[in-house]
């Protein structure tokens, strides 16, 4: 009979998206602004979840550029 190999110690996966998702009260916060940037009026929630998700997503992914300076001649 073949002789498997198990680990003694299991294997532990660490979350793929830890770094590169926003966080659920992140998520919820920029939602909450999205609302009060209509003016409170009636809306999809989720539409604001999702619009909230990708905007952060999009902010995170994005490299931090330095600011350039323009210099004008007077």
């Amino acid at each position: 009979m073949p002789k498997t190999r198990e680990s003694s110690s299991p294997k532990v996966r660490k979350p793929r998206t830890t770094k590169t998702r926003p966080s659920h009260e992140d998520i919820a916060s920029r939602a909450y602004q999205i609302f009060l940037e209509r003016g409170g009026a009636p809306g999809n929630p989720l539409d604001d979840w999702t619009r909230a998700e990708r905007e952060l997503l999009q902010k995170k992914t994005k490299p931090h550029s330095k600011p350039t300076l323009k210099l004008i001649a007077a």
